[in-house]
């Protein structure tokens, strides 16, 4: 029997499908694509040694193989959870990110993202050993290379912030892109707060 597979966000529905197949005892082998952490779905075939290839490429399409033949198989949400469980609940959280915003021409954070922080910092605990990433983005008021550094100086203080809390000082990158990449693109010397922000990337 042979199995391929098309996009990147099947290889897990792929590896838990061998996964239940080399634990599996019984003469019947169950093959299921799952959606991806974005809800996403790609394409699984499935050969069997005799009879006809079946492509799975919906979310939740399942198949089972017994005697070497394959054929569609119904299961709901409830019984693939249940099927795979093991499976499912060894995967890493999925990766997330976050904007807090700055007030302008400083490193002081406004304060609706100073109260968000408390939030952000929450849900970043629920994970184990994150890798962080801090990357600051500033508006194009001043000069580049004024931003340049002000970018920089924002995300180092974000990241002295998330090691005195307790985050490891070795899993968080601190950079600064000034106003090369802005949310919302405008001209020179204008003050735009969506692009005075630090991304923080969750991994």
């Amino acid at each position: 029997m042979t199995i391929s597979t098309r996009r990147p966000s099947l290889i897990l529905a792929a590896a838990l499908a061998l996964e239940l197949l080399a634990a599996c005892s019984g003469p019947r082998e169950y093959f299921s694509v799952l959606p991806d952490h974005d809800g996403k779905t790609g394409q699984m075939v499935v050969t069997p040694r005799q009879g006809t290839a079946l492509t799975l490429d919906r979310t939740n399409a399942s198949a089972t193989v017994r005697g070497g033949e394959i054929s569609p198989a119904k299961l709901s949400e409830a019984e693939l959870k249940e099927m795979y469980r093991e499976a499912l609940s060894a995967q890493p959280m999925a990766p997330t990110r976050f904007l807090i915003y700055f007030v302008e021409g400083g490193d002081i954070l406004t304060a609706e993202s100073q109260r968000e922080l408390d939030n952000v910092l929450a849900e970043i605990k629920k994970r184990p050993a994150p890798d962080l990433i801090v990357v600051d983005h500033t508006d194009r008021i001043g000069s580049v290379a004024d931003n340049d550094r002000l970018a920089l100086r924002r995300a180092e203080k974000v990241r002295s912030q998330l090691v005195a809390q307790g985050f490891s000082p070795e899993s968080i990158s601190a950079s600064g892109r000034g106003e090369r990449e802005p949310l919302v693109a405008t001209a020179d010397e204008i003050a735009e707060a969506r692009n005075r922000r630090v991304e923080i990337l969750v991994r």
